[in-house]
């Protein structure tokens, strides 16, 4: 088959101005011939979704541990919800949806298993040690723990994902950028839709789990406007429907309130920061991807409203103490008898150093993993 049209001939005929080219990336550490037909984000992006980390994150919680249900999100599920939301906003904008998907598909590579929970517990107990960032543990899994290539470790992505990587940030993730990936600077667009899609979607597939899980009750959300004026708009516009269609009718209006809000915003910002190129995007020096006032407002509310009734629920609370526990005895027994790790694991711990090694170990666990792990060191009847 023939190709005809290149990446980049494709790109120069779509993309935005200020948009990142895949012609102007700043390569790779490890130089390689690119693909003839896929651009240098497209590889990336499907490097990410064939590494052990992404397959992993099928069993790893994003608010409800795996076996709580066979519906509630996950690692998993979560970050396809995010790089979905990701991929219509730089569509509806002109930027570059490859690279886009490639960072939001990576976003969470690092997670360690039972969600914030673990990442706290981990960071705790490596603080004499360099501590633990999921975002950069993100990074330290595409530049170093994946061994999928001939000639170097890791999965060797282009410059620009790293750095998306790097810059991931939240209301929950605030990493310390390293110099490479030049912190004074802001990431480029395509890292910014994909910090506002992970917010968008968490906060609307928590609405969504709560209220299956019956640990949120609707009547709950009666003050949160957000969630109130769609779904009254929802039941008179589908009043024959049940609950179940009107809740998830509800969720999709929310969400497609805020990418179009967030899109909307986006360009004002564009067009009054006269930006005509991603140099420009990043000179900035702070992300301009942000809701209008009106939305941030309504989202502000409704972030409120999650983290006093879902996220404080006691049975949260109790798995996260569950979580904790099982989490520092793994780390625990480890440290006192680190030839209980696996041998292929144990053989690397003069080049990585003890802490290190079973922190790498630990937040590479899905929660099924630890959970099994910790049976088999404490239970006497267990078989190892």
């Amino acid at each position: 088959m023939a190709v005809t049209t290149s990446v980049s001939e494709l790109e120069a005929k779509r993309l935005a101005p200020y948009a990142t080219f895949s012609k102007n990336s700043r390569g790779r550490k490890y130089k390689e011939d690119e693909h003839p037909f896929r651009g240098a984000f497209q590889r990336d992006r499907d490097r990410v979704i064939h590494c052990n980390a992404f397959r992993r994150l099928e069993y790893k919680t994003q608010v409800f541990v795996y076996h709580e249900g066979d519906h509630y999100r996950t690692r998993l599920t979560h970050t396809i919800e995010v790089s979905q939301i990701a991929r219509t906003i730089a569509r509806a904008l002109n930027l570059n949806e490859d690279l886009s998907e490639a960072i939001a598909l990576a976003h969470d590579l690092g997670h360690p298993p039972f969600g914030h929970t673990g990442e706290k517990v981990l960071d705790e107990l490596m603080n004499k040690h360099g501590g633990f960032e999921h975002n950069l543990h993100s990074l330290r899994i595409v530049e170093h723990l994946e061994r999928r290539y001939p000639g170097f470790r890791g999965l060797n992505l282009t410059w620009e994902v790293r750095e998306g990587i790097a810059k991931h940030s939240t209301e929950h993730d605030r990493p310390d950028v390293m110099k490479e990936y030049e912190p004074k600077k802001a990431p480029c667009l395509e890292a910014q839709i994909v910090d506002m899609a992970d917010e968008i979607a968490y906060n609307n597939h928590d609405i969504d789990d709560g209220l299956s899980s019956e640990m949120l009750d609707v009547e709950q959300l009666n003050n949160v406007e957000l969630w109130q004026k769609n779904y009254d708009n929802i039941k008179k516009t589908f009043p024959k429907n049940d609950f179940k269609i009107h809740k998830s009718q509800t969720i999709i209006q929310i969400i497609n309130q805020q990418v179009t809000d967030l899109a909307a915003q986006i360009l004002k910002e564009v067009e009054k920061r006269k930006a005509s190129s991603a140099e420009d995007i990043r000179d900035i020096g702070e992300p301009i991807a942000c809701f209008s006032h009106e939305m941030n407002k309504k989202n502000t509310e409704l972030k409120k409203f999650l983290i006093r009734n879902l996220y404080k629920h006691h049975r949260v609370i109790r798995m996260a103490d569950k979580a904790k526990r099982i989490l520092q005895a793994l780390f625990k027994v480890y440290s006192a008898e680190p030839e209980l790790l696996p041998p292929h694991v144990y053989a690397t711990i003069e080049d990585t150093g003890k802490e290190r090694l079973i922190c790498d170990y630990i937040a590479g666990m899905t929660d099924r993993f630890a959970l099994d792990e910790y049976k088999k060191l404490f239970d006497p009847y267990e078989r190892v």
